[in-house]
């Protein structure tokens, strides 16, 4: 018996891998994030499946339970999470309980919020002279942060942004990015990206605020800040340079006169 942590990917069902896919079909008995996962990912197993079980209303002593039971059942367990487990999945507190149970689990990943905004944007994160690094974090709430990880700490870099759990703080969020990246720096703000009723706004640091207001975003959004996301000048990789060789493309011949 096996429990399997799963990244459902952002929302779009298609947007899962295919073992994640293979697996949920497998498993008899299925924990899922009902507020955040699709309920059309499991379609193909609605009738068969013995037990699919939202853990939206479930606290984790719970879940362990449903875990623990299908271990002494000897059946499978596919624990859906949105997005991909390995960010703010809160699989590592289940993951501990489970090894003091000595029940086996395996990890797959999945498509991440951030992946999937970028691919909707059509824009690329990482542009060669403009923005090399891409730094993921969520805004300080409930959870505790140490003061190395706190908003301006990350914008003293100058990398490209991608923040979670934050749209209820924009206003803040802005505040302390602006002495950072300036008023005029790109931003975009997603609202359920892949889900069919997505949106999202396009705007700067000095207008933002407004827009998102406008919108009336609450929940599950995510804020990309950058240069990357407004910008034609940037440099051509080495990759594709045929001046740049590498150990696929070796130097092109020149031709004898």
């Amino acid at each position: 018996m096996t429990v399997y942590f799963i990244g459902a990917g952002p929302g779009d069902p298609e947007l899962i891998t295919v073992k994640g896919q293979r697996l949920i079909n497998a498993c008899p008995v299925i924990i899922y994030a009902g507020s955040l996962v699709p309920r059309g990912l499991f379609s193909q197993v609605e009738d068969s499946a013995e037990k699919i079980l939202d853990s939206a209303t479930l606290h984790l002593d719970e879940i362990i339970d449903c875990m623990a039971k299908a271990h002494e059942e000897g059946k499978d367990v596919a624990r859906v999470h949105s997005g991909d487990t390995s960010l703010y999945g809160a699989i590592g507190e289940q993951m501990r309980r489970l090894d003091l149970l000595k029940i086996d689990y395996q990890v797959i990943p999945g498509v991440t919020a951030t992946a999937a905004s970028a691919a909707w944007l059509q824009k690329e994160l990482t542009l060669s002279g403009v923005s090399q690094t891409i730094i993921m974090t969520r805004y300080e709430g409930k959870t505790p942060f140490p003061e190395r990880e706190r908003l301006p700490a990350l914008a003293a870099s100058g990398a490209t942004l991608a923040i979670h759990l934050g749209i209820t703080k924009i206003g803040k969020i802005v505040d302390e990015l602006i002495p950072f990246y300036g008023e005029d720096c790109p931003v975009a703000v997603c609202y359920r990206t892949s889900w069919p009723d997505q949106d999202r706004v396009i705007g700067t640091l000095k207008d933002i605020v407004e827009k998102v207001r406008a919108k009336k975003f609450k929940l599950t959004s995510l804020i990309l800040v950058g240069h990357v996301l407004a910008t034609d000048k940037f440099d051509d990789s080495y990759l594709y340079d045929k001046d740049q060789p590498n150990i696929f493309r070796p130097p092109e011949k020149k031709l004898k006169k």
